[in-house]
Order: structure tokens, then sequence, then C-alpha cells
């Protein structure tokens, strides 16, 4: 989907009226440029944002151009942090998924300097936003003077995970003197960022579009559109071929201008990606309205995907698969939309199948040899087997189809292994998993969240809650892949001990289960080689079909475990991303943490 919009602001007196003409206009969104100051508080930005909510137009804001991350001098510096800060609050208000900021400017300075001041600069205001929900997006540069190619943006987005980039085309289009011309051109950079940034921070990609004049030094000005060079319609085909969804903001001065973008990018649409014909239909029931649809083209029993860059046949895809009514249709799709936030986490792992064919409440069984009928294109990888006495091969999840066809299977839930195949023995994490026995409560479970979070960080070392999708909790502390499992295994075993010891009433590692009543249940041994838990993201056979899903600690203590499923998580995922990202990054190791906690560390 790309949804168009444009950067103005509105009278002072007629918000709804403002917005129902955009509606008119077929406009699905509007960037608020908030470049001079903040000609608004944040009771306006609330009132706004709740209406152009009920109307569907997405909102952003681009902040101060003041509000920079590279000034070197202290107190310019905590202004301008200070201005950022502000200006992601009122977008927290008004319920934007990103604010839009430039980085800054070169001045002189050599690339590592001016990263090292944009990380500073994050470092201070992160924890201060960070549980806002506001993507940071940064503008890419369009001049010489300016900081902040896709390149620099990529490197300072896996720092920062929330950080997003955002693409002005007329700024590339000035930096590569006039290059985005064809529909190849266009296609190269949705490459590059497909390449460099993390699939959840380009859905959608947010950006902005105008025409423009520039010289060696990069843009100039803005131009009504169509006495410059910079054209729509290869930009649109080039995102429709890719997949790319984006919201498209118009920068245009002139209201004529934004409408022959507009015009130009409907009739592009049109061309690039006509609608399903009547053979074809969509795979999900249309009780969940998903980010995005998978379309297949029924043939009789079968249902081959539409569009996809894989062949794949579906099956059954109406068939109830939940108690509420969704389907296997819809566990499908919601695979095939959560694919840029829990791809990154399947990369590389081999993945245990629980399978389902009869749906949740159905009979299940786990299955780790990849079937016979796996496609060519899916990869699976062998792995020896001490149990079976040969290597068992398993799949892998590289791509969106990957996980359609897996989920086709009737596998409800994600299990990859902790390691990744090229190093089976080690795993890149491990895993606190705190399960309450009956009898016991949700609040037992944060408390013993809390405690296992206090005890990390005493330890030097993070670690990242998530819902377990059914009554736990799960803790992953990211770790180099340098331990075998025994050692994780003991590490995690160690911290649970001196919970239990500390609090026995509360927490218990006590293999027999009528022992665990009342208590949450520390099992340490989950961290061993082949054993596998619920991929965070995947979805798990209850009622509702409730999703795995990453929180922050400050959330921990006030939140419904219950409340994301595969029908309420995307809000969440659109404002948050992907909070699990620190986990992909790896970075610690246990040495310290062992001498602390007394446990050998040789292997």
């Amino acid at each position: 989907m790309i949804r168009f919009g444009i950067s103005t602001l509105p009278p002072d007196d007629d918000d709804a009226g403002f917005l129902d003409r955009l509606v008119e206009r077929g406009h699905g969104a509007v960037e608020l440029p908030f470049v001079k100051g903040f000609p608004w508080k944040e009771r306006r930005c609330r009132q706004f944002g709740e209406l152009a909510a009920e109307r569907g137009v997405v909102v952003s804001i681009h902040a101060p151009y003041f509000a920079i991350l590279t000034s070197d001098d202290p107190d310019k510096s905590k202004k301008t942090l200070s201005a950022l800060e502000h200006t992601m609050k009122l977008g927290h208000a008004l319920g934007s998924r990103v604010v839009v900021a430039h980085t800054g400017y070169v001045k002189g300075r050599t690339a590592e300097e001016l990263h090292e001041l944009v990380a500073a600069s994050l470092e201070v205001i992160e924890p201060k936003v960070r549980h806002l929900g506001v993507a940071l997006g940064l503008e890419v540069g369009g001049s010489d003077r300016a900081f902040g190619t896709l390149g620099d943006i990529a490197l300072i987005a896996e720092q920062f995970s929330f950080v997003h980039p955002v693409v002005d085309w007329a700024h590339l289009h000035a930096v590569s003197n006039g290059a985005l011309r064809t529909i190849e051109s266009f296609a190269g950079v949705i490459s590059f960022l497909r390449d460099n940034f993390a699939g959840w921070t380009l859905d959608p990609l947010h950006a902005q579009f105008t025409d423009n004049q520039f010289g060696s030094a990069g843009e100039i000005r803005h131009v009504p559109y169509g006495e410059g060079t910079l054209r729509i319609a290869p930009l649109i085909e080039a995102a429709v071929v890719a997949g790319l969804r984006m919201t498209l903001i118009s920068e245009a001065h002139e209201e004529s201008s934004h409408d022959a973008i507009q015009a130009e990018m409907e009739a592009a649409l049109r061309a690039a990606r006509p609608e399903p014909t009547a053979d074809h239909r969509v795979a999900a029931s249309g009780a969940i309205e998903f980010p995005s649809q998978v379309f297949v083209d029924p043939e009789g029993d079968s249902f081959p995907l539409v569009g996809g860059d894989r062949p794949l046949r579906l099956s059954n895809v109406d068939k109830p698969f939940f108690s509420d009514g969704y389907t296997k249709g819809d566990l499908i799709t919601y695979y095939g939309a959560v694919a840029p936030l829990l791809l990154p986490h399947l990369k590389d792992r081999a993945i245990v199948l629980a399978r389902f064919p009869d749906g949740a409440d159905g009979e299940w069984f786990y299955e780790k040899q990849a079937p016979t009928h796996t496609p060519e294109w899916l990869p699976t990888f062998p792995l020896p087997s001490d149990h079976r006495g040969e290597a068992i091969d398993y799949v892998t999840a590289p791509d969106a189809e990957s996980l359609m066809w897996i989920a086709n299977l009737g596998a409800i839930e994600i299990h990859p292994w902790l390691s990744r195949v090229m190093a089976p023995d080690r795993p890149d994490f491990a895993v606190f998993d705190l399960d309450p026995a009956d009898g016991a409560t949700w609040d037992q479970v944060v408390m013993v969240a809390n405690l296992v979070n206090v005890v990390l960080e005493r330890l030097g070392l993070a670690g990242y809650p998530k819902t377990s999708g059914a009554t736990g909790l799960h803790i992953y502390v990211p770790i180099e892949p340098e331990h075998e499992y025994r050692r994780v295994r003991r590490f995690v075993e160690a911290i649970g001990r001196l919970i239990t010891g500390a609090d026995p009433d509360l927490a218990t590692m006590e293999w027999d289960i009528p022992k665990r009543a009342g208590k949450v249940f520390i099992d340490h041994n989950q961290n061993v080689g082949g054993k596998t838990i619920a991929s965070v993201y995947s979805v798990r056979p209850r009622p509702g079909a409730p999703v795995s899903t990453p929180l922050l600690w400050s959330e921990v203590e006030t939140v419904d475990p219950t409340e994301f499923t595969i029908a309420t998580v995307w809000d969440r995922l659109a404002r948050h991303g992907d909070l699990f990202a620190p986990v992909l990054r790896g970075g610690q190791s246990l040495e310290r943490a062992e001498e602390a906690l007394g446990i050998a560390s040789s292997e």
C-alpha cells in the first residue's frame, strides 16, 4: 500500500473540516511542518490526532530545522536535543508513528566525528523517548553541507533501534546529480534500503517527494511539479514491484503540484498493480485488518499465491483454526505481514515445526525433519542428532514465503533453535522462561521478572522481556556465540537459585509439578542444544491467537499479556518497531557475571 499525503498546517479553528477536505481529496496522510518552532501545545496535538485517527489519516511531524544531532557546542546541543525530545512527545500526543528530523551539518568535520556526535546525542535522548512508540526519522541530506547519507543513517539505525530512515527523493535526486529518472534507479535505492535497514523500519517507508532544482553542491530549491526532472511514476512502479509499502508526503509549495503528483501516482499504481480480478481473493477471513494481504487464485482445493517471489500453493485457507473463528488463512496472512520483524530473528536458525493440522484445539505434534514435500526453494540444514543417530534436515525461514509455507502446514508456532546453524552448539542468547504454575498469578510473574532484571543489571548485563503468548514471560539475554549450551544453562540456573533462595514462596525450580503450585517456575533447561522456545512474534495455539510480544521493562507491571493477538498487535508494532532488535546485536559475555556468581567459567 502506498499512502499519499501533504505537508501543511491546518487553520487555527477548523481541524475537523481540514481533515475532511484531505479525505475528500484522497489524502491518507498529513505531515505537520513544525520546522520553525512549536505552534501547537500538547492538548491540540492530542485532539487533532484523535480527529485524524477517526478519519484514517496518518499524522507525522517535521521537527524544527534547528533540532539537529551534530551540535558540538554543549549549550546549543542541550537546547536542540530538548527541542527534538519535545517534538517526539508532541508526536506521541498526536498518535504519530514518526517524527522527521535533519541529522545535522558537516561544517568541516569528518564522518567519524559526526557519527560520534550523533551517537552521543541519541544516547542522551534515548531513555526519554524510546518508550513513546514514536520513531525518530532521520531525513537523508540533500546537499554537501548536510550530514546524513543513507549509509550514514543505516549505521546510526543499527545502533539505535528507534531510528528509521526518511527518504526525501528530491534530496537523493539532487545529490546523485539527477540520477533518479528510471524504474531501475529507484529500484536500486529500494534494494539498498532492504540490504542495510531492518525490514520493520521500512514498513512502511516514510518518504517525501517534490520536484526540485539542483546544482553541483546539491539541492537549490523546490520547483513546481513538472519543471524539474524528478517524476513519481518510475518510483511507484519500482515500489510496487519490490512490494514496498510507503507513506509518501508531497512537500511541494503549490496545491497544483500536490494534485499533479497525486494524479500521476494513482495512474502509475493502476498500471503497475491492477486490481485483483474476480478470480483472485484474499486468503484471510476478513475478520482482521492486516497491514498487508495475501492474495490467492483458487484452483479447486488449492490456492496458489498471487504476486509472490516464490511459487507457493496454499490449502484450506478458510478452515477455522482458532475457537474465535480465525482461519488458517488468517494465520498465513499474519506471518506474511509480520515477516519484516520476524525474519531477522529466524535468520540462519533451524526451526522445529509445531504442527496443528486441525487448528489450535486439535491434535498436534512436533516435527524436526523437513517434510518430503518441502519445496526446492526453501533451504534446509542438516544438524547431527545423537538420538536419531544421523543428521536431521531442519527447515529454515529466510523469506516471507517460507513463513507462509510453514503456516500452511498448520504450524501455528515458530520454534527456532537458540543458536545458529553456523555454530549450533553455541547459543547467542540465554533465556529465562518464567512459567506460572497452577495457582500463580501474572503479578507473581512480574515480580520474578523484575528480580531477574535487577540481578542482570547488577551483573552488568541487559535482558529483554517478551510475553510468552500464553501465561508466562520470557527474558532474553543477548550474548556472543562463544559459550556452550551447558555454560549458558548453568548461568541461568545460578540466577534462578538466587531468586528461589531469596523468596521460596514466590519462585521455584522444582521438577515435581505438584510442588510448584502457587509459584512461578524458572525453567533453566530451556537452554539446551536442540531444545526450542516459541519465537518472538510467534502465534500461540490459544483462544484469540495471542502473539509472543516484546515489552519495555517500564510496562511489564501494567501490561495485560492477553491483549496482543494477531488482530490487535499491529498498531503496537508500527509504533515501537522491533523492541527485540537489541537481542540480535549480541555483544555481551558471561565471564564477569560468572565470576560474580561464583561459577566456574571453564568449558
